[in-house]
């Protein structure tokens, strides 16, 4: 057969939803080449295959599950102690491409990378070198920080005290009299940042990296008439720790853009709102109705994400919105978001949407919503949105396609009455959906042809000379009617004969 058919069924194999483990399995053998390291990092996976791919020889097939996104993580806890600090550091910095959701580590395996004596056995890394992948992967809880401050071991507390604005007053008071000096010393280090006599000290010395200082820490009158007297007033808007009159100030500024970054800020007196809502620019107005629902900083921060942002938004999904934050303990509360969802206030119901963990009452609701900026949040971040609402979204919003296709709830059927859609990626899905009484395996389009492939309804005979045909062949060995023996029939045909140099096998 021809490499390029084998390849094609490779990979077609490799993600057969339904392909059994032993079939799946034999792809980590060399011989199935790039197919075995797709599969380990692209699909969900059934527990043997994950238990092969842990304690398989080859380190390229450990790499490549510890970037699996989509097996329970808790699963790839062995990961974090391979003896390849390339596996290790793979785990740590999660899946490639930076999704727009990254799926959390669960505590066992962050405490695990952390608190690691050493890097691996094939000492390629360091250590720091793996917390670095980890602390920038976006895997890591709001809330770990906190649960991690009276932990036992002093390298967690440590980590801990790096993050010092997420602690509580009382967790930075035990963590500056720390009985170990390693602890002590990191809490002297970060405690900077809330002193504004040492962050106006260190300032000259971040040089062009100072924004966000004037954005997050604590700022003394000279650092803050220095915003007002260059022109820079605006990093100020959104900093919780600047002096009363400066918040006074930004509230009447000249400029409605700095008005309006202001006006949803937790700390305005009442004066200063009401003078607010009374505006000349309708922006400013519209933000300052807002201030009453903004009664944290929490609250405020999770306002700020929303609004302006547009149905195309494809910032990453992030605390306090992903699903990591349906414990209530970090962020808003579920009150509030209950609040938001039946408020009149569009970006307080987009608020709401982007919560999953929003009832279901309350997503029924949001599902029907006059905005459509609601109804785009509740897709893309909901697990029980509904699937009429997710297949509107791929059809009208294209930006967001990729993330709807990663989600579980992605609906797998019911697309049928789309297969003349214009759009060549409405049409693919149309065409591998099960109720589709004739796939169109003839399309102009080849990733129509391919989807078609994989639709289970397809005659016995066209789905062996779909198998024939490059244009078809990975989508028909994709394709779910295929039975066991079947694809370790196409197994053997791959896999025969393939040697490498060394006496492995391998592509």
């Amino acid at each position: 057969m021809s490499d390029s058919l084998r390849e094609l069924w490779l990979r077609g194999i490799a993600f057969n939803p339904t392909a059994p483990s032993d079939v799946l399995i034999r792809l980590l053998d060399q011989r199935a080449g790039e197919a075995g390291l797709l599969m380990c990092e692209g699909r969900d996976l059934p527990d043997a295959v994950v238990d092969a791919a842990l304690h398989h020889p080859t380190e390229l097939i450990r790499r490549a599950l510890a970037r699996n996104q989509h097996v329970d993580p808790a699963l790839l806890a062995p990961l974090a102690a391979d003896p390849s600090g390339l596996v290790r550091a793979n785990l740590a910095a999660g899946p490639r491409d930076f999704p727009r959701w990254v799926r959390p580590l669960p505590d066992g395996i962050l405490v695990a990378l952390f608190t690691a004596r050493d890097a691996g056995e094939d000492g390629r890394l360091t250590a720091d070198e793996i917390i670095g992948e980890l602390v920038s992967s976006r895997q890591i809880p709001l809330s770990f920080p906190r649960r991690m401050a009276g932990h036992e071991h002093p390298a967690l507390r440590v980590q801990a005290a790096l993050r010092w604005t997420s602690l509580t007053p009382a967790q930075r008071v035990r963590l500056l009299a720390d009985p170990d000096p390693s602890v002590q010393q990191a809490a002297q280090d970060a405690s900077w940042a809330l002193d504004p006599e040492r962050v106006e000290a260190r300032l000259p010395s971040l040089d062009v990296r100072n924004a966000w200082v004037f954005q997050s820490c604590a700022l003394s009158d000279v650092l803050v008439e220095q915003c007002f007297a260059d022109g820079t007033e605006h990093l100020l808007t959104g900093n919780q720790y600047i002096p009363a009159h400066a918040v006074a100030r930004l509230a009447r500024h000249p400029e409605p853009k700095v008005r309006a970054l202001v006006a949803t800020r937790p700390d305005l007196g009442p004066d200063l709102v009401a003078e607010l809502r009374r505006d000349p620019d309708d922006r400013v107005r519209a933000r300052a109705r807002l201030q009453s629902s903004s009664h944290t900083w929490t609250e405020y921060e999770t306002i700020q994400r929303i609004i302006g942002h547009g149905p195309d938004c494809l910032c990453p999904l992030t605390e306090p919105f992903a699903r990591s934050t349906t414990d209530p303990t970090y962020g808003p509360s579920p009150d509030w978001f209950a609040a938001c969802a039946v408020s009149e206030e569009p970006n307080l119901r987009r608020a709401a949407a982007s919560w999953p963990g929003l009832s279901a009452e309350l997503v029924e609701v949001l599902a029907q919503d006059g905005d459509e900026e609601v109804r785009i949040r509740l897709a893309c971040h909901h697990p029980l949105a509904p699937p009429h609402l997710l297949l509107d979204v791929f059809v009208n919003r294209p930006a967001h396609r990729p993330h709807l296709l990663s989600l579980p709830a992605f609906p797998r059927t019911g697309w049928a009455h789309l297969i003349d859609h214009p759009d060549p990626e409405v049409r693919a899905l149309a065409a591998s959906d099960p109720a589709l009484r004739e796939p169109p395996v003839q399309d102009p389009d080849a990733t129509v042809c391919r989807a078609a492939a994989t639709n289970p309804n397809l005659a016995p005979a066209t789905l062996e000379s779909l198998l024939a045909d490059p244009r078809t062949a990975e989508g028909a060995a994709a394709n779910l009617a295929l039975s066991a023996s079947r694809l370790h029939a196409l197994l053997d045909r791959c896999l025969q004969g393939i040697v490498t140099r060394q006496g492995a096998t391998h592509p």
